[in-house]
């Protein structure tokens, strides 16, 4: 037997590749998408205070800090029995929705793009950001511009660009100046218009590439996401999954998600592999992203945005193709952008009542060492990626005992999985393998925004890290099992 290796996966958040096994007649007999990297934050977790865990875990990940900090702050206030004013509530929000400005932009420009601007078989060397950079220099700039937007959004309301802080048990520590607000709301509508002109040059490139769309990644899933009684939502509401027709099976609270959600490993990867307990594995596989978010809604509530969903879901109905992730990308994109400037034109975004306290103190450690008090706390928000699920048990003096991530991108994980091995089996016959064709394997990876940095955390006793130590000609002296 024979083995095709794609090594690394391009243009993605982490480390990966991709194997493709080839039987004695030059067929794809299996095909693998192998996440190698582990950063252990779960672990990190144990013993820290729980009202630290905001500050901690936006540090998994550069682009997904500002996720990781929401999700955390609504599983501290949980942990607390605290309830953060409406206004704190809007500004979390729009922290959140600065974060999909950068991220959303950042990726379909500069990491999706290239695939569908240059083309899937152009030259490797400028099928990235430089060379997009180079035929559309103007597409470049736009999409500059908008990511500044998040950005200045993340800077002024989590009071730092990278790594937020402002958002802590009970709600937020710094609330919004006027001059603050004028400033951000002017910049929204320019981005508005900036994301127009960027989805007016995308729309073209889903018709030119209609047939790879229909071939690369196929898989049927169920889909999840948060809800807002059929609205698009990326802050709150509870989580609802669909099948593949789109009739909605389960609808839960994040406190219950371990009785729909069960995470199991493979040989092949540290990643792990959610699937819908209920159904079973591999059968209960669900994506969630902005093709589940758009495939779940019934509505998305903002002018430009909602028209974009319109023409989307006559077009689509309840969409499987994995390549119109990049379709539902820009959707959101606008409706980031548009909602926004809603939250910014409204007045509870500058009021300074934002946070509610505790009204006893906690148990100091050495009363809670007396104690068998435990806590719990499970936050869910919409990442760009997909859903987000901080869950935290504590002791009696709100110490870390436990912690359990499920990232967005281990939800999307059996499902590239799949979509690489049965792409591979249409496209590959024989050993001699194009450039062209090993990139459209990687297409559909990138279609996921796949962030492995943040996926990646715990490892059990079925999933050891493997350690391979090589000499200075690339001959494997030692193997460890940790």
């Amino acid at each position: 037997m024979k083995q095709i290796e794609i090594n690394p996966v391009t243009r993605i958040e982490g480390h990966a590749k991709i194997t493709v096994q080839l039987d004695d007649s030059g067929n794809v007999s299996d095909a693998h998408f192998h996440v190698m990297e582990i950063r252990g934050f779960e672990k990190f977790l144990e013993g820290a205070a729980v009202e630290e865990a905001p500050r901690i875990t936006p540090r998994i990940c550069g682009i997904c800090q500002t996720a990781h900090h929401l999700a955390a702050a609504k599983a501290t206030d949980t942990v607390f029995g605290l309830q953060p004013p409406e206004a704190a509530k809007k500004l979390r929000e729009l922290m959140l929705l600065g974060q999909y400005i950068h991220s959303h932009a950042l990726h379909f420009y500069f990491l999706g793009a290239p695939d569908l601007v240059l083309g899937p078989d152009s030259d490797p060397t400028q099928r990235n950001v430089i060379g997009i950079i180079k035929k559309d220099p103007e597409l470049a700039k736009m999409a500059i511009k908008t990511r500044k937007v998040g950005q200045d959004i993340t800077e002024v309301v989590g009071g730092k660009a990278i790594h937020p802080v402002t958002a802590v048990a009970g709600g937020q520590t710094k609330a919004m100046s006027a001059e603050e607000r004028a400033k951000l709301l002017e910049a929204t509508k320019n981005a508005i218009e900036l994301i127009e002109k960027g989805v007016g040059v995308a729309k073209p490139l889903f018709e030119q590439y209609a047939e790879a769309i229909e071939l690369l990644g196929p898989v049927e899933t169920y889909f999840g996401g948060l809800t807002n009684n059929g609205n698009l939502e990326v802050y709150d509401g509870p989580m609802k999954i669909i099948d593949k027709a789109g009739n909605s099976v389960h609808e839960f609270q994040s406190s219950d998600y371990l009785d729909y959600i069960e995470e199991k490993v493979q040989p092949w990867s540290y990643l792990k592999f959610p699937y819908l307990k209920q159904t079973g594995f591999p059968d209960g596989n669900y994506r969630v992203g902005p093709l589940a978010r758009l495939n779940i809604a019934d509505n998305v509530p903002t002018e430009k945005a909602g028209a974009l969903y319109g023409e989307f879901k006559d077009k689509f109905g309840i969409a499987q193709n994995t390549l119109l992730y990049h379709y539902a990308r820009l959707i959101e994109l606008m409706y980031a952008a548009e909602r926004s400037m809603q939250l910014l034109e409204d007045d509870d975004i500058v009021s300074t009542e934002i946070r509610q306290f505790l009204s006893e103190p906690l148990m100091t450690r050495d009363e809670a060492r007396q104690s068998s008090e435990t806590k719990r706390g499970v936050g869910i928000i919409e990442a760009p990626r997909g859903s987000l699920i901080h869950d935290y048990e504590t002791d009696a003096a709100g110490i870390i005992t436990r912690a359990n991530l499920v990232v967005a991108t281990g939800q999307n994980n059996l499902s590239m999985d799949i979509g690489v091995r049965e792409t591979a089996k249409a496209l590959i016959k024989g050993e001699e393998v194009s450039e062209g064709i090993k990139n459209q394997l990687e297409m559909i990876i990138r279609a996921y925004d796949p962030c492995l940095s943040c996926a990646t955390h715990a490892i059990g006793e079925d999933s050891p890290l493997l350690v391979d130590i090589h000499d200075s000609e690339g001959a494997l002296l030692k193997r460890h099992l940790l």
